[in-house]
């Protein structure tokens, strides 16, 4: 994803499109290949070695696993690691393409012996063509209705042993069914900013970007703790390096590059300071439910939930409770706005 530093973004659009835009080619070749190219989520990348190991040590497919986190973390390098791992071809697509249960049935019998499909927001496949996935993933065989009316019969498909590896940002629209059939749940959080830097100035190799090292932490920094987001910004600062600069990223190029973006020292967008200062000033503090801050801030709420919502709350400018969302107290100082002054309540906003 490239844009021009002459007509450049903002920086929630930037953020948004770089979550939500298919991988590039370009992208792709910054992928890492192996376990040991993969930096972070060591917890997550040793229970998959195990699994790995285990597997190839029995000759056996991989057991089925299930990935969550906010997007641009990983996910879909980790399939492409696991069948560079196996030595098996990865099928990759995504809940909202099985449409119905021949579009399953068609993935499941185009793959061969231990290899992986990969489902993508697998929170999204409807609930007719989950409960084909069962029988697949427990039996490796998935049973299809031919026909209609009274020449409808039912054809038993039998299934090559196969991996299911399902990625979702919502782990809680999954049902329990199937959450239970995944051998493996793990989830991939956010990276420090020491990992992230690692990853930009890779990047930068890769990529054969002059950079320095201070010019690498300061993308690091405003990168969201996300991969995805870390490797746009250094397409963007080289832009920029090249336009306005001598084409060497440096704090001072990379710092200028992300403020013309709108994207601030903590890596704050316009559409995060936006929603805290709804939530401040609309309705003193919270709770206030997520439709209703959407709403008010004309973005979607499925936008707001998966991309902007979860770096608040990690960052802890905002609170879910059950009764909505809250603003914390670095929440208040981050839009520099007094709560008591706008009527919060002392004991939501302590922390």
């Amino acid at each position: 994803m490239h844009f021009s530093p002459d007509d450049p973004p903002t920086g929630t659009e930037f953020i948004e499109q770089t979550l939500a835009d298919p991988i590039t080619s370009e992208e792709s070749m910054l992928r890492p290949l192996s376990f040991a190219d993969f930096a972070g989520q060591d917890k997550t990348i040793e229970r998959l070695q195990v699994m790995v190991g285990a597997a190839r040590d029995r000759d056996e497919p991989l057991n089925h696993i299930l990935l969550s986190g906010p997007p641009g973390l990983g996910k879909t390098t980790l399939s492409l690691i696991l069948g560079h791992e196996m030595g098996k071809q990865v099928s990759i697509t995504s809940g909202p393409v099985i449409d119905k249960p021949a579009d399953l049935a068609g993935l499941l019998t185009n793959l061969s012996e231990g290899d992986i499909l990969f489902i993508d927001e697998i929170h999204r496949i409807p609930k007719t063509v989950e409960e084909y996935l069962y029988s697949a993933m427990e039996d490796f065989r998935i049973d299809i209705m031919i026909d209609q009316g009274p020449n409808a019969r039912s054809v038993r498909l039998s299934l090559p042993r196969f991996t299911l590896l399902g990625a979702t940002t919502r782990m809680g629209l999954l049902t329990a069914p199937l959450r239970s059939r995944f051998t493996l749940q793990s989830r991939l959080s956010y990276y420090d900013h020491q990992t992230l830097q690692g990853i930009v100035e890779r990047t930068c190799n890769l990529l054969e970007v002059e950079f320095d090292t201070a010019g690498a932490a300061e993308i690091a920094r405003r990168a969201r703790g996300t991969p995805r987001i870390a490797n746009n910004l250094v397409n963007f600062c080289r832009d920029y390096a090249q336009q306005r600069g001598d084409g060497v990223i440096t704090e001072k190029m990379a710092a200028a590059a992300l403020e013309l973006l709108e994207i601030d020292q903590r890596g704050l967008d316009e559409m995060d300071k936006q929603v805290m200062r709804v939530m401040a000033e609309n309705y003193r503090g919270g709770p206030v439910g997520l439709g209703t801050i959407a709403v008010a801030v004309a973005e979607e709420a499925h936008t707001l939930e998966e991309v902007h919502e979860p770096f608040l709350i990690q960052e802890g400018y905002i609170q879910r409770t059950p009764q909505g969302r809250v603003l914390t107290n670095k929440g208040w100082h981050v839009i520099g706005l007094d709560p008591e002054s706008h009527g919060a309540q002392p004991e939501l906003f302590k922390s």
